[in-house]
């Protein structure tokens, strides 16, 4: 699809791929799904991320998260005939995506002031592990890492367990995430000032960020908060209750919600003790006002207990599993699911751009690119490659 024919306010919007993993192509791909022409450049034989289970059909579904809406091309960016295909592509490009460790685009002749003699006001967005700045930032990070080290983990898991990881890669979609938003931020600046700059975001940071009011009662008050499980950090009674039929997470921490509650669960004696009028003495006895909600959830339903709460203005919910909540009629009226149709594959079902806008909805026009699926067109049609130019890269190796 050329730039003029591509859909979105970012139609028209040439972007660089040179990421892999999840951050930096999760970042890549929102720009595409909201229009951008996305390159995406990984080694002949295909990015690792390609070789990692599951697989649908051969294929693996990892890499199909984090690049629709790309063309695909395959480079060997240590050939010696590299370093100009590179170029031009830089020149060809607004934003340029990476999360290499620090210093291997410049190793690459590629640079972010190299890049700018190319291209004046291209646009970098650099995403890594610990940022492109301080002590570490030489170190190499993966997700679990930067939840290790972030202090995510120490703030999971149950109060008297063990820290423990979350149960997806939010370090890399979060990163990915505020990469784009640095990026857009610098499209923004490009057109008001016509100059480019360097996006520099740090796994380490995004994380950092996340920690909430942990963080602000250890920077303000001193404070170290210990893990809560599947408590609310600040209000009660919050937690996950055992129901008939499954788990039913309730939130009634609030002096407002709290009322509601105990009238739902016929426990309106509770409402007659002084402590539990105020968020502090709930808290301080958090554990008899469970064991209260608990009692009355474990003779009910799941359906049961969400009609009768809801009913009530209480928020609660089943504790849903992935095959449960992709089923529910809630993700398919968001559209949350979206299909496209893969030349190889069939129809894929991949998760849908969680943003949505009246004018300028992001959209899935192009299923993930299988390896090199558009060296022709990347090669030849924006590069003006001739065939025997691109012939004799594929004989070398190049591609």
């Amino acid at each position: 699809m050329t730039p003029s024919a591509t859909p979105g306010p970012l139609g028209g919007l040439k972007v660089l791929d040179l990421s892999r993993f999840i951050a930096g192509p999760v970042c890549a791909q929102i720009l595409a799904d909201f229009g951008a022409e996305v390159v995406k450049i990984e080694r002949p034989g295909g990015e690792d991320a390609r070789h990692h289970e599951p697989y649908y059909r051969g294929e693996s579904v990892y890499t199909m998260l984090y690049n629709r809406n790309k063309h695909g091309a395959t480079l060997d960016t240590r050939h010696p005939s590299a370093a100009a295909i590179l170029e031009d592509l830089v020149r060809w490009a607004d934003v340029v995506v990476e999360n290499y460790r620090p210093g291997t685009m410049e190793r690459m002749g590629l640079g972010y002031e190299r890049l700018t003699e190319l291209h004046p006001e291209i646009i970098l967005v650099s995403v890594s592990g610990f940022g492109q700045t301080g002590p570490m930032a030489q170190r190499a990070l993966f997700d679990a890492i930067s939840q290790a080290s972030s202090g995510l983990m120490s703030i999971t898991g149950e109060a008297s367990g063990e820290p423990t990881l979350t149960g997806t890669y939010i370090a890399d979609y979060v990163s990915g995430y505020q990469a784009a938003i640095g990026a857009f931020a610098a499209l923004a600046d490009k057109k008001e000032t016509g100059k480019g700059q360097r996006v520099d975001v740090a796994s380490l940071d995004s994380m950092f960020a996340t920690l909430g009011t942990r963080l602000i009662a250890h920077l303000m008050l001193d404070l170290d908060m210990p893990r809560s499980g599947s408590r609310d950090l600040l209000t009660a009674p919050v937690n996950v209750y055992r129901a008939r039929d499954g788990d039913v997470y309730i939130q009634a921490g609030t002096n407002g919600l709290f009322p509601k509650l105990c009238r739902s669960i016929g426990r309106t004696d509770l409402l007659e003790v002084p402590e539990y009028r105020t968020v502090p003495g709930r808290m301080a006895d958090q554990e008899t006002l469970e064991q209260a909600v608990a009692d009355w959830a474990k003779t009910r339903t799941c359906a049961e207990i969400g009609d009768l709460l809801d009913e009530a203005g209480v928020p609660c919910a089943k504790v849903e599993s992935v095959a449960e909540v992709a089923a529910s009629p809630q993700i398919a009226a968001r559209e949350m699911i979206a299909e496209v149709e893969h030349p190889d594959l069939g129809v894929l079902r991949l998760p849908g751009n969680p943003v949505k806008m009246d004018r300028s909805q992001p959209t899935t026009r192009k299923a993930p690119p299988r390896v090199g699926e558009d060296n022709e067109y990347v090669y030849r049609t924006i590069l003006g490659r001739t065939e025997e130019e691109l012939a004799e890269l594929r004989d070398s190796g190049a591609l």
